[in-house]
């Protein structure tokens, strides 16, 4: 019997998850002209990417390392350029899905986490603090987002239609990019919940 812990697939996937959403959160912050947005997206961006470490880190402790795919950093250039690209926070908002997080008292995606009997105490303390900031992320982003869409239907704010072509194809991109985030980590959830759910990949330890 394998002593890989079933629930290794489910530490990777979040890591990677994570420091993707830090990487174009920073980027968005570079460039959004409201104070009020970037001092939400700066709470978030640092929990992502605190996040996206401590996740990696746990994954070293117990002798492996993250795996991402061949893909990855063509995921990661396409948000950061979404990102940054000349459309309003609320076009950001709506193409990254940030409004549609938080679940409210509704079941989420982090429900099932703990279904895996398994997991140990360092990586148990690790995904509760992980997922309590995850909801209150979802909420302070569905607040501010709600915040901009109502100021935009008052007439406070304005978007043009230079790029708006490369806005529509951005949002059919970052649907899809999160789409496949999602089915990702509910994949490794259901293998840790299998016993069968690795993705990281053991090491190879160096000589002395």
């Amino acid at each position: 019997m394998s002593d890989k812990p079933s629930y290794l697939g489910l530490l990777n996937a979040i890591s990677i998850a994570e420091s993707r959403a830090h990487e174009y959160l920073n980027a968005w912050i570079a460039v959004t002209p409201s104070d009020d947005v970037r001092a939400v997206l700066c709470t978030v961006s640092a929990r992502e990417g605190e996040h996206g470490m401590a996740f990696a880190k746990r994954i070293n402790e117990l002798g492996y390392n993250v795996r991402v795919k061949d893909d990855d950093a063509e995921a990661r250039a396409k948000a950061v350029a979404t990102a940054s690209a000349d459309c309003s926070d609320l076009e950001k908002m709506e193409i990254f899905g940030l409004g549609r997080l938080d679940t409210g008292s509704k079941p989420d995606i982090f429900d099932d986490f703990f279904k895996d009997h398994s997991i140990d105490i360092r990586t148990g303390e690790l995904l509760g603090r992980y997922i309590a900031e995850e909801r209150d992320s979802a909420r302070l982003l569905r607040s501010c987002y709600e915040q901009l869409k109502a100021a935009c239907e008052d007439g406070e704010t304005s978007s043009g239609d230079a790029g708006r072509l490369d806005v529509l194809e951005a949002k059919v991109d970052a649907v899809a990019r999160n789409v496949e985030q999602l089915c990702e980590i509910v994949t490794a959830q259901a293998g840790s919940t299998n016993g069968n759910g690795s993705t990281a990949k053991k090491p190879a330890r160096a000589k002395a």
